[in-house]
């Protein structure tokens, strides 16, 4: 490789670490010369130009294919501290190689992809203002943090994103000292910078905080709560709010993209299409070029933005609430952003300061920007079309199975409604919109509001069906118990991704909810344990007409069930199992998902000579105690087995057996059940395997109990 020191981006001085060695002149060497040649951009081995600046437009144009990318001049950031002294233009090619990359880089994992393409500038951009990871910089949600990461020391691992002893998907404070905070759920950036920002404060320290949140976490009341918070401290903290005009999860419906819901996005729509605001922008424009100089470029270029200038609604709400607000700004003008960030960190006390900027979701890459869902999360795709690479099932998903039962409930019942908080696609509700579109509500990013927002509706008279993901139902726990549960009120609670939930890991997994479920007095807790008993299930929350319900199902597709005919399920009576396979000595007692495991347990003990006797319990609440008595009376050996947390089913039955006496005689109890820690993100076998609830573990607790431990520690 050749060295032109006579090219200005060949070397560059790199900032001197203390000021004692400001004297001594530090060079940092560029990993190509091609990033020099004229135009920028990189060349593959063919000599074809993948990543290239547009001469006539200026804007960077990539072609995507199967290859890798050569990208000269992320090869040479390994971290932010060698962004400092890159140009504008260096910066520019920078976020268009780190597009190229996340595109290559998630087309071979699958992953989070139109989020991080959307905010590539912002995060070159603040990177190369401050100064990560004395400077914090929070992620509202995550899933966006792609970028960040690679940017952050984390490029050449980047291939093993949500796998198993992989990156995480999301923000991870042990995982990097620059992700400040960890995150999953959304809306709760500006709370966690607000503290950060007052602890600096007290501790005497002088980074900046800055949140980054989206237009759709900006629809939970956690937000503004947070906002109204930090108008009165007066902290110094900077929220940049990222508007790309849709909540950031697959809420398309099956026409297309679907409206982002609320007022607030009303409010952002007018203030980027004020005709005073573009007025007054190109006006500034005008003044700055009068004036000229570097100092009044950069003051023109904030008062372009600034509060001051325009009067659209929309700003009002953020000022009111004591943010100091800048923008609309064009979040894929690396320029600008530098620019106001560099403003705004120079402010000796600013206060709390909202940047709004605007962005596109899927931004540079086609599919992205065409797709209904703009590819928010995706499988391996082909980077060339997009077209992912999903392989045919024999079986639908545990939520389309939902979704087709309450559509077969709500044909026959018109009271049946249904609630999301801005997951559509996620629980199946998209269906049901399409067929029912008047009984369908999307609340936003909300779970506080969809809860009593449905008990509001069944006090009424109607049947709401709430369906959220277990781990986001923990958002709104207060509102299950006071204003649903004690209230008696029929909200019927679908939990989608019950149990492990793989690549996502412990943010979305779902191990609480039969635990925070079952212990409220009045509420009816089911788990199926297939497709068609998911079916039944519905039909039977939509029986229960004096009190609430819930059911929860898993992550994945059915097992080949045989359906109820229509699709229409029949309801249950309720606290009743059911004994699938007889057999003597021991007896496995499966909730939920975890039925399969016990079978295919039953049938591998049976090669050993046992042959065990498998109940499908179908209820924690009220409990089959019917059944529990017989299981215990028939048997040496009873063993619980459920997907779930500590406190759940098994403690249920422990506790029933306690008090009932069961347990003072010869009887062997045990639980199997999630073991109590954070299971990290991975592929669903593996993370199944260190919880300990595979069949095998299964049968060797029965063979172990059976004094067969040998014969159990053989086990395959």
């Amino acid at each position: 490789m050749a060295l032109q020191a006579s090219t200005p981006s060949a070397f560059r001085a790199a900032p001197a670490a203390t000021a004692h060695a400001s004297c001594r002149r530090q060079f940092q060497v560029r990993a190509s010369a091609t990033a020099a040649s004229a135009g920028g951009g990189g060349v593959n081995g063919d000599g074809k130009m993948m990543i290239r600046r547009e001469p006539e437009t200026g804007a960077w144009k990539i072609e995507f294919s199967g290859e890798k990318p050569p990208t000269p001049l992320l090869d040479s950031v390994n971290y932010p501290i060698h962004m400092k002294n890159l140009s504008s233009s260096e910066l520019e090619q920078l976020a268009a190689e780190l597009r190229a990359e996340i595109v290559h880089t998630v087309s071979k994992t699958g992953g989070h992809l139109s989020s991080s393409l959307g905010v590539v500038e912002l995060a070159v951009a603040l990177h190369h203002v401050f100064d990560t990871p004395e400077d914090k910089i929070i992620w509202d949600v995550g899933h966006q943090a792609y970028p960040h990461k690679i940017l952050t020391g984390r490029r050449s691992r980047m291939h093993t994103i949500r796998q198993t002893s992989g990156l995480a998907g999301f923000p991870k404070r042990d995982e990097s000292a620059h992700d400040a905070f960890g995150a999953g759920h959304s809306s709760t950036s500006i709370s966690a910078a607000l503290g950060m920002a007052v602890a600096r404060d007290l501790l005497g320290r002088k980074n900046h905080v800055i949140s980054v949140i989206g237009d759709g976490a900006m629809t939970a009341g956690q937000a503004y709560e947070a906002m109204n918070n930090s108008g009165y401290l007066d902290a110094n903290m900077i929220v940049v709010l990222n508007d790309n005009k849709q909540v950031s999860l697959p809420t398309a419906t099956l026409d297309g993209p679907s409206k982002p819901v609320g007022a607030l996005s009303r409010a952002l729509t007018k203030l980027q299409s004020s005709t005073k605001f573009r007025r007054l922008r190109e006006a500034a424009k005008a003044v700055t070029k009068q004036i000229g100089g570097p100092t009044h470029e950069v003051a023109a270029k904030v008062d372009e933005y600034a509060r001051g200038m325009i009067s659209a609604s929309g700003s009002s709400l953020f000022e009111e609430l004591g943010l100091y607000y800048i923008g609309p700004v064009d979040g894929h003008n690396v320029e600008d952003l530098v620019t106001i960030f560099e403003k705004v960190k120079s402010m000796p006390a600013p206060g709390p300061v909202l940047i709004h900027i605007v962005t596109e979701k899927g931004k540079g890459y086609p599919p992205a920007e065409a797709a209904a869902d703009r590819m928010h999360g995706v499988v391996k795709f082909d980077p060339a079309t997009g077209k992912q690479l999903k392989a045919k099932a024999p079986t639908l998903s545990y939520t389309q199975y939902f979704a087709e039962s309450l559509i077969r409930e709500a044909e026959a019942d018109d009271k049946v409604v249904a609630i999301h908080a801005a997951m559509g696609g996620g629980t199946g509700l998209n269906y049901f919109q399409k067929r029912f579109p008047e009984r369908c509500f999307d609340v936003g990013i909300a779970e506080q509001h969809a809860v009593t927002f449905a008990a509001g509706l069944a006090a009424e008279g109607l049947k709401p069906f709430c369906a959220i993901y277990s781990s986001f139902l923990q958002r709104g726990y207060d509102q299950v118990v006071h204003d649903v549960d004690l209230q008696r009120l029929p909200v019927r609670f679908a939990l989608d991704r019950a149990g492990l939930v793989g690549a996502d890991g412990p943010t979305h997994c779902g191990a609480f909810d039969v635990t925070y479920m079952a212990c409220l007095p009045n509420m009816v807790v089911m788990a199926p344990a297939d497709e068609a008993e998911l079916m039944h299930m519905v039909a039977t929350a939509a029986a229960i007409d004096d009190r609430p319900s819930c059911f929860r199902f898993p992550r994945g597709n059915g097992i080949g069930a045989v359906l109820p005919p229509g699709n229409k399920g029949t309801p249950l009576e309720i606290g009743k199992g059911r004994v699938l396979v007889g057999g003597t000595r021991v007896a496995l007692l499966g909730y939920g998902s975890m039925v399969q495991a016990c079978l295919k347990a039953a049938e591998a003990l049976k090669e050993h000579d046992v042959f065990v006797t498998v109940a499908d319990a179908r209820f924690c609440k009220p409990l089959d105690t019917e059944l529990i008595r017989e299981l215990a009376a028939e048997h040496e050996v009873l063993i619980t087995a459920e997907e779930g947390s500590i406190g759940g089913f098994g403690s249920h039955v422990a506790h029933y057996l306690s008090l009932s006496g069961l347990l003072d005689g010869p009887l062997k109890l045990r639980s199997m059940f999630l073991p109590d820690r954070y299971i990290d993100h991975g592929a669903p076998q593996d993370q199944i395997e260190e919880a300990g609830l595979t069949p095998r573990h299964i049968a060797a607790t029965v063979l172990s109990l059976l004094g067969r431990p040998l014969e159990a520690l053989q086990l395959k």
